[in-house]
């Protein structure tokens, strides 16, 4: 028989609450109406629940009595760098499989689940503009494990209500210092004479946090499912783009050094996300000026 949901017709449950972008996307949905439910590896508290991906009797626990009308699946290992490539399989992918086995195992469909993938897959594809009729070639082991995550999550396209994001750069106030953008903010938010990068004349997504949000929200709300769509804006900017930028909202101009260990072989001038399959499925959504989240992130 199967498991009735709650009378919480927009109940959510988002998988990596306390990440990054789980932080910002849980207030930006309880602000549309949803009422937050989360897991989190290392956190129980109020509609929060500890949670280790890998392993599926937890997500069974929890499923059952939070009885989801919507899914966000985005636990997992989101930096590349990160030392033990193992547990890119383990928790990316495995731990993916879990929450959707889960799923069937108790009957429940919720309206739609949303499983967060990553632009990696696409490895080095040689093209200035990635679409999803591209084949995968990705090129480390995050990558990997989220493309083995996708081609292992579409078997459950006929049992589920299932999209696939593979999310481009995005940043915001609260991301990790050991990321791009949030490593220059805070350069000049200690006033560093100097900064350390690699080709600043190359152009990459780099998205704010609040388009990634209402993204998400329209495809929650959206009557598609068994896509696998990019979050992406088709907006390059320039590195030297960005610093010029936080000169001026700093107020100071900082000496940028080119370190020869970040500059990358026959690296792609341009790289950005098509967004037409994305657009066509939630229609277009307008980004605000990325100074703006610059702005955010240095006064925060």
């Amino acid at each position: 028989m199967a498991l009735v949901f709650k009378d919480k017709k927009k109940s959510i449950l988002i998988t990596g609450i306390d990440s990054f972008t789980g932080k910002h996307l849980s207030v930006y949905l309880k602000n549309l109406g949803y009422d937050i439910y989360g897991t989190s590896y290392i956190t129980e508290k109020k509609d929060i629940y500890q949670c280790d991906i890998r392993k599926k009797e937890e997500i069974l626990s929890i499923l059952e009595k939070v009885k989801p009308n919507f899914i966000i699946h985005m636990a997992g290992i989101s930096f590349p760098a990160h030392g033990n490539n193992q547990d890119f399989y383990e928790i990316n992918t495995i731990g993916a499989i879990n929450l959707l086995d889960a799923l069937v195992e108790l009957n429940l469909t919720p309206k739609k689940v949303i499983l967060v993938s990553s632009a990696t897959v696409y490895g080095n594809q040689g093209l200035e503009l990635l679409d999803e009729s591209l084949c995968p070639t990705p090129a480390n082991h995050y990558g990997a494990s989220k493309y083995a995550m996708e081609s292992m999550a579409k078997n459950y396209f006929s049992k589920l209500n299932l999209i696939i994001t593979r999310p481009f750069n995005y940043t915001g106030h609260g991301q990790p210092d050991h990321f791009l953008i949030p490593k220059i903010v805070k350069h000049f938010k200690e006033q560093s004479k100097s900064i350390e990068l690699g080709n600043i004349d190359v152009s990459r997504e780099f998205n704010g946090i609040l388009y990634i949000c209402e993204v998400y929200a329209k495809l929650l709300e959206s009557n598609h499912s068994s896509k696998i769509v990019n979050l992406a804006s088709n907006r390059g900017i320039k590195l030297l783009e960005v610093i010029e930028m936080m000169q001026e909202i700093a107020g100071y101009k900082i000496e940028v050094k080119i370190n020869p260990k970040f500059v990358r072989k026959d690296e792609i001038k341009s790289l950005t996300g098509s967004n037409e399959k994305l657009f066509g499925l939630i229609g277009e959504v307008v980004q605000r000026d990325f100074k703006l989240t610059l702005k955010d992130m240095f006064e925060a």
